[in-house]
C-alpha cells in the first residue's frame, strides 16, 4: 500500500532522514519508534506533503506522491493527525469534525461517520457544541483523531497520540486506534511509548538519527535484547 524508497530529508545542511526504506501492507498497523530527534515526525510530514523530500520516493497505491500538494495527498486517501493535535480552538467540536470531511460529497456517509466517531469517543458527543480550545488535552487528542477519521482515509498517520496524556486516556485512545484498524483503515503510528505502540502493531521499525536500525514483526522486535533494553525497559 505504502512504499517508501531511499527517502532522504534535510533541514538546510542538516540531514534529518537518511535514505530509509519502509513498507506498509493494506490492513496493517505499523509502528515507527525511536527517541526524540530520530526523524519520526519528519517522515510522517514527508508522506503528507508537509516536509520537502530531497531524495527517494513515496509510493502510495502505485502512485508517486513525493512532494505532492498536501490537499492532493488527502484526496488520495491519507489523513495525518499531527503531533500537538492541531485542532481549531475557536471552532466547536462539531465544526472541527465536519471540517475533517471537507473533501467528501456523500452527506449521508458523513452523517454516519460522525455518529461512528461519537461511538468511539462519547466524550466528544457530550461536548459537540463546546469550543475545541476549552477541551482537555485528552479530549483534544480524541477530536484530532476523530477529525482525521471523518476524511474516510485509507491510511491514517498518527504522530505521538499518547504524548502528555494520563495512562487511562492513553489506553482509551489506543483501544480506538485498534477499532479503527479493525474496520479496515491502515495505520502508521509514530510513538515514543514503545510498549503501547508495539502492543497493537503488526510490524515495527526503529529509527535512530535518521536511519532505520531495526525492523520486523512485533514479536521478533520484543525479543530483540537491544530493543528490549533501550525501548521496552
Amino acid at each position: 500500500m505504502l512504499d517508501i524508497r531511499d527517502l532522504s530529508i534535510s533541514y538546510g545542511v542538516v540531514p534529518a532522514v537518511k535514505a530509509i526504506n519502509l513498507k506498509i501492507k493494506r490492513g496493517q498497523i505499523v509502528s515507527l519508534i525511536g527517541t526524540n530527534g530520530s526523524g519520526k515526525t519528519t517522515t510522517l510530514r514527508a508522506i503528507s506533503g508537509l516536509a520537502k523530500v530531497n531524495g527517494g520516493q513515496i509510493i502510495f497505491e502505485g502512485n508517486d506522491l513525493t512532494n505532492s500538494d498536501t490537499y492532493k495527498i488527502v484526496e488520495m486517501g491519507i489523513s495525518h493527525v499531527p503531533e500537538g493535535r492541531g485542532v481549531f480552538p475557536n471552532l466547536t467540536v462539531l465544526d472541527n469534525l465536519i471540517i475533517g470531511a471537507f473533501i467528501r460529497n456523500d452527506k449521508e456517509g458523513v452523517k454516519q461517520d460522525l455518529q461512528e466517531v461519537f461511538s468511539f469517543f462519547p466524550h466528544l458527543e457530550k461536548r459537540k457544541n463546546q469550543l475545541a480550545g476549552t477541551l482537555s488535552g485528552g479530549e483534544q487528542q480524541m477530536l484530532a483523531i476523530g477529525r482525521a477519521i471523518m476524511a474516510k482515509p485509507k491510511l491514517l498517520l498518527l504522530d505521538e497520540p499518547s504524548m502528555g496524556l494520563a495512562p487511562i486516556i492513553v489506553k482509551e485512545i489506543f483501544k480506538v486506534i485498534k477499532q479503527v484498524n479493525d474496520k479496515g483503515t491502515t495505520i502508521l503510528l509514530v510513538e515514543q511509548n514503545s510498549k503501547m505502540a508495539l502492543s497493537i502493531a503488526n510490524y515495527g521499525y526503529v529509527l535512530e538519527t535518521g536511519k532505520i536500525v531495526a525492523e520486523g514483526n512485533v514479536e521478533d522486535l520484543k525479543r530483540n535484547d537491544l530493543i528490549r533494553t533501550i525501548y521496552l525497559g
